[in-house]
């Protein structure tokens, strides 16, 4: 089906140079007429339920000159621009009805790393695991995400959902500087100082970003000395009062703790327990970034507390990021077909999980996972910074609907829109990154505040006049 609507838009639109994009890009170039078409679109796609759509070229590029080179192809014959990372947005906005397809799988390096500046250069698909095994022994660490096989730019464009996110802050806020090209396929710098506008908008503007980033300039942090992590596991009916605990107990603890609730199935150990209810149970944990072991377990002490006991428990156990990566990687396997809608809000996690009980026992996949984090500190949520990523609360989350299998897909889609149509009263906004705003277009505008919206606006306008790169909402629809 994505051959067939690749060629009627190729016949819409009249022939183009191929062979002159390819004279022009050292990188392999792909239309519907070649037989790696389908593997080069859909390929290195996280989200296996893959949409009919597809553009009509695609350029894998090597380096920055076949980037240019690409760009200025697609303005001379009017084709719109999409640019793919890693292939891991959810709703897969890379995939566009028509236009050319600018991929960057290629650029892979971590350019450089000065130690004692606490400075680093990376191309924009290294992976969080990546980075963080280059930094840590060297004593360094970056807010990188949650999923391990997540890449650095399609991350950092979006805000960046960081580990440690309320003494480290967002990924965003630790990019110094950007290398970019622009829509009239020029390569520029950009950061506070030096075209700041396009510095402001590639910090949080996600997938709608009017330009193509080649080269991110990272500040790095010391490598927390003490990280541990306690975990606890409550019986489902109980994650109400868990929630609304921990909701109460949050600006309390230490802004170095992050802490999640989790709605998961049960480990072998205590599927038992959790068998009335189809094996979903409530899953809670802290990880901790300090100097120290007992400043850790200080830290998590309060956790201990909890109102009802927990099915089994373990408290400040020593990690790694390696053993967090594995940990995070576990409850978002690659391969699955997805559907995800991840908010923000300002209401008790108690009342959140209250609001979905009785669907998540109906849960179709075994696979799926409803999370919320709850940020920790008095200073929640955090103020605005300087750049286009501005949606914040005191908790974040929502459910990451999985499963497996192609006839799966109508149950799954049911109970994934039944729980968002639960949350949704309780939303204050939205994370670009981690949901579908192909499907829903209004959750877009949410995912900024009403100012830095329009701000971001303005400034495709002003930048990207001629609107060569696909917007927010432009080339999925027929």
């Amino acid at each position: 089906m994505a051959l067939i609507r690749a060629a009627s838009f190729f016949e819409r639109r009249g022939a183009m140079n191929i062979d002159g994009l390819r004279k022009a890009c050292k990188g392999e170039v792909f239309t519907a007429d070649d037989a790696p078409f389908l593997e080069a679109i859909h390929g290195n796609l996280w989200n296996r339920l893959i949409p009919e759509r597809a553009p009509q070229a695609v350029v894998k590029a090597v380096d920055e000159d076949d980037v240019v080179a690409a760009v200025r192809f697609a303005r001379e014959s009017g084709l719109k621009v999409a640019v793919r990372g890693g292939g891991h947005n959810w709703c897969q906005p890379s995939l566009r009805h028509g236009g050319l397809l600018i991929d960057l799988s290629n650029f892979t390096k971590i350019i450089s790393v000065d130690v004692e500046k606490r400075r680093a250069v990376i191309q924009p698909i290294v992976s969080n695991r990546d980075i963080q095994r280059a930094l840590n022994p060297l004593g360094l660490a970056f807010p990188t995400g949650h999923c391990p096989q997540v890449k650095a730019s399609g991350y950092l464009l979006g805000g960046g959902m960081a580990w440690n996110p309320t003494v480290w802050g967002s990924g965003a806020e630790s990019v110094e500087a950007i290398e970019l090209v622009t829509a009239q396929g020029e390569l520029i710098t950009a950061s506070a100082t030096e075209n700041t506008d396009f510095f402001w908008a590639a910090r949080g503007a996600g997938y709608g970003f009017f330009g193509i980033v080649t080269k991110y300039y990272l500040k790095l942090h010391p490598l927390p000395k003490a990280m541990h992590g306690s975990t606890y596991y409550y019986r489902l009916a109980e994650a109400p009062a868990i929630g609304a605990w921990l909701g109460t107990l949050a600006p309390s603890l230490s802004p170095a703790i992050e802490l999640s609730l989790f709605i998961v199935q049960a480990p072998p150990e205590l599927s038992g327990q959790a068998a009335a209810e189809k094996g979903w149970l409530c899953m809670v944990t802290a990880t901790v970034f300090e100097d120290t072991p007992d400043a850790a377990k200080t830290a998590l002490q309060a956790l201990e507390q909890s109102p009802i006991s927990p099915l089994s428990s373990s408290f400040a156990t020593p990690v790694t990021f390696e053993q967090l990566f594995d940990a995070s990687g576990s409850f978002w396997p690659e391969g699955a077909r997805s559907h995800v809608e991840a908010t923000y809000s300002d209401r008790s996690p108690g009342e959140l999980v209250q609001s979905v009980l009785e669907l998540l026992p109906k849960a179709p996949s075994a696979t799926s996972v409803v999370l919320f984090t709850i940020f920790c500190g008095p200073d929640v949520p955090a103020a605005q910074k300087d750049m286009a990523y501005s949606v914040s609360a005191k908790v974040y989350g929502g459910p990451w609907s999985m499963w497996w299998k192609a006839e799966d897909d109508a149950a799954n889609t049911d109970w994934h829109r039944q729980i968002t149509t639960r949350l949704r009263p309780y939303n204050t906004g939205y994370y670009i990154s981690e949901t579908n705003t192909v499907e829903r277009p209004a959750s877009v505008p949410q995912a900024f505040t009403p100012e830095k919206w329009k701000r971001l606006c303005a400034l495709r306008d002003k930048h990207d006049p001629d609107r060569l790169f696909f917007g927010y909402d432009d080339g999925f629809a027929d």
